[in-house]
């Protein structure tokens, strides 16, 4: 393989992996699909159960506890926050803004049974939840 051809293998190699991370990264925080008013931000979650409980983390990068709702339905686990954008000083510029602000919505499905939240906290940017179940 000459030089020229080479360069054009790496060069190709490079760009589908920016275009990889790119697709992956719209994936665990992309937009929900519904159309809002304003962007709302679907954050990742991690789901883990054990018996009857239910460990739910979800990321929540610059959420303040007293401004994330969590609500137990009957069929799902709904959280919502609001985080604000940082405050710039005059005449700074954006480079690059990779972190997601303004509104934060999950819905997350649950197996069918009756749900208590038996903790709840907010820590390192995560929340964290224990549900304990029983089946109907």
């Amino acid at each position: 393989m000459n030089a020229q051809r080479r360069k054009s293998w790496m060069w190709a190699e490079a760009c589908a992996l920016l275009d990889e991370a790119e697709r992956r990264h719209r994936h665990f925080f992309g937009l929900l699909a519904a159309p809002a008013a304003t962007p709302v931000w679907e954050p990742p979650a991690d789901i883990f159960s054990r018996g009857s409980e239910l460990h739910v983390t979800v990321a929540l990068p610059g959420a303040r506890a007293d401004d994330v709702v969590v609500q137990i339905t009957s069929s799902a686990l709904l959280i919502e926050t609001t985080v604000p954008p940082p405050t710039f000083a005059v005449g700074m510029n954006v480079v690059r803004m990779e972190i997601p602000y303004g509104r934060m919505r999950r819905r997350i499905d649950l197996p069918p049974g009756r749900y208590a939240l038996r903790e709840h906290r907010l820590e390192n940017g995560c929340l964290f939840l224990r549900l304990v179940g029983s089946t109907l």
